[in-house]
């Protein structure tokens, strides 16, 4: 198994971590409309990166090839999943449930005590295998009438 390590992401990665969102969005063969409505949500900026809750993925060479995100929310003590995406060539090497992993230490160091996923549906089997449960479903942030996976992973 790929050596890969998991650290704060840095503001200059921003640009980079954003096409891994992209990318890995566009590797379910979603049409061009769908990713020009998804643009923005699938953007990391340095801003974001400067609140703290950033996770990047790398190879041992220093490739990024993953990015999670978490932001909280009311009540005290829940989290949302903001963005959880790896590559598609580094898909199935283990970056994604380490990075899961790291995203959840991080906010359980801040008190939480529950993350809220809104899931894509090619990401739905990946979340259950971590452990978070199915609680129903909820609106798309970007997709007017689009439905999406809801889960919860509750920490502690």
């Amino acid at each position: 198994m790929t050596k890969i390590e998991v650290r704060p992401a840095r503001a200059e990665e921003a640009g980079r971590l954003t096409e891994i969102c992209r990318c890995a969005k566009a590797h379910w063969g979603y049409d061009e409309a769908f990713m020009a409505a998804s643009r923005e949500a699938l953007t990391i900026t340095p801003e974001m990166i400067a609140r703290g809750r950033v996770l990047a993925a790398e190879h041992a060479n220093g490739e990024v090839i993953g990015v999670a995100t978490a932001e909280p929310l009311a009540p005290t003590g829940t989290f949302d999943l903001g963005h959880m995406f790896v590559d598609p060539g580094a898909m199935g090497t283990g970056a994604g449930r380490k990075l899961f992993e790291e995203i959840v230490a991080l906010i359980a160091a801040e008190g939480a005590q529950k993350l809220v996923i809104l899931a894509d549906p090619h990401a739905e089997e990946f979340y259950l295998r971590v452990g978070a449960k199915r609680v129903g479903d909820a609106p798309s942030d970007s997709i007017p009438g689009r439905r999406l996976p809801l889960l919860e992973f509750e920490i502690g």
